[in-house]
């Protein structure tokens, strides 16, 4: 019998670690190619690890709540076929041979491309992005983060090590804090309400502590306020025609294509168009540049069963007809809703759309979704008598209308250049027609 490592995939830009949060499998089970084997989570995205064989397995390298490093193996499988001549640790041919010397793990790592970077930065070690994140909001000076030990690849620190420095961090605080109360409730005594008392004006209450991807979702709210300057401009459109058409369409679409066709992928479509006219809303900010994307990677904001949200990513959605955009945006909701999605799928965008409309809200200020500078925000469609224009006077008329917001960020788009923005997409959704699709 041969043996087959199974390797932490590589999950996305910045990500270099997942934690293992549940094993479906143990020592001694048969699997098949393409099986699930483990849960993890990352800070994008919770997903499983599948089985690249079909063997028995023989070792997990690692424990539920055990933080592995992207390329480290994880699991050991024994498989049908012939050991390699002269290998004391048997790897999976994908494996580069360099990693059949490492014990326990594999490294697909050029060692001398790290060791030029610690050279470079001579005491500092390497940080990934979340690291340095999560310090900077701590308020952790480099010269901290240095006194911390790691844990991780190479002595990497990792999201749990911070995390643990912190929590011990936070424990002294709250030890002198509570010396420093205890000392005032000594001098003044507290006189404390029972909340059974029909009479108090002090109620019951449940304390519920975030899950962890509610504790992503505020870190990350938190931060995009702090790094942009947020403005908000809004514009109501008249979206009869395109309501009609989907009306009078929609059931043959399905039946041709088998996807639903909705409203968000027309608003999609059009976004799409008009964020290629205007480049600086598919941009962002490193420093003091502004970097503009060639590919239009269009976020779809999606509400998740557990009160969560996500924002699943269309990859080069300027390629995409609408049949593309209403298969790729269903499969994407679809998945999210299952927690499915691939950890890729939900980063590099560059412009994102959020329907306030499925909830019935009229209009909304949505904070955008870093690093992007805009996110367009599609209010629920109302009927409304409004007054038209025509060559024979003005005409009151019933008309299907929502609002358009577009939450901005300062330092790269004006007013001006929103509300061109704007106006260009509501002339686009107004004279929709069948050949523009």
């Amino acid at each position: 019998m041969a043996e087959v490592k199974i390797v932490l995939p590589a999950m996305g830009e910045g990500v270099t670690e997942a934690k293992i949060t549940k094993w479906l499998v143990k020592p001694g089970d048969l699997v098949e190619v393409d099986q699930p084997l483990v849960e993890i989570a990352t800070d994008k995205v919770d997903s499983e690890v599948p089985s690249t064989s079909k063997g028995k397995v023989k070792q997990l390298l690692f424990n539920e709540g055990d933080s592995p490093q992207v390329g480290q193996a994880i699991c050991i499988l024994e498989v049908e076929g012939v050991i390699a001549e002269g290998s004391k640790t048997h790897v999976s041919p994908a494996e580069p041979k360099s990693a059949q010397k490492e014990k326990p793990v594999a490294k697909p790592i050029e060692i001398k491309e790290k060791a030029e970077v610690k050279q470079e930065i001579k005491t500092l070690r390497y940080l990934s992005p979340l690291v340095r994140s999560m310090a900077k909001q701590e308020n952790i000076a480099l010269e901290e983060l240095e006194k911390i030990e790691g844990t991780g690849l190479d002595g990497r620190i990792t999201k749990d090590d911070l995390l643990k420095y912190i929590e011990n961090r936070s424990n002294r605080i709250s030890q002198i804090e509570a010396e420093a109360k205890e000392r005032i409730q000594t001098e003044t005594p507290i006189q404390y309400t029972s909340p059974t008392d029909t009479n108090s004006s002090v109620l019951a209450h449940e304390v519920v502590p975030m899950d962890r991807m509610r504790k992503l979702i505020a870190d990350h709210m938190v931060r995009s306020k702090q790094t942009s300057a947020h403005v908000a401009s809004f514009i109501e459109v008249d979206v009869t025609n395109m309501v009609n058409w989907r009306e009078t369409n929609k059931d043959k679409f399905q039946k041709t294509y088998g996807d639903k066709l909705t409203l968000t992928h027309l608003f999609a479509q059009a976004t799409i168009a008009e964020v290629k006219r205007y480049p600086l809303l598919n941009s962002s900010v490193e420093g003091d540049n502004i970097i503009l994307k060639r590919d239009v990677n269009l976020g779809i904001a999606t509400a998740l069963p557990n009160g969560n949200l996500i924002v699943p990513v269309v990859k080069r959605a300027e390629t995409l007809n609408l049949i593309g955009i209403a298969k790729s945006i269903n499969d994407l909701a679809q998945r999210a809703r299952d927690n499915k999605l691939k950890p890729d799928e939900i980063v590099g965008g560059t412009f994102t759309i959020t329907n306030l409309g499925s909830f019935d809200t009229l209009t909304g200020t949505p904070i955008i979704n870093q690093p992007q500078v805009a996110i367009l925000a599609i209010g629920a469609v109302k009927k409304r008598p409004v007054v038209i224009e025509t060559p024979s006077g003005d005409m009151i008329a019933i008309r299907h209308i929502c609002i358009l917001s577009l939450s901005y960020d300062h330092r790269v788009i004006d007013g001006a250049l929103a509300g061109q923005f704007l106006k260009s997409l509501r002339d686009r959704l107004e004279n929709f027609t069948p050949s523009e699709i």
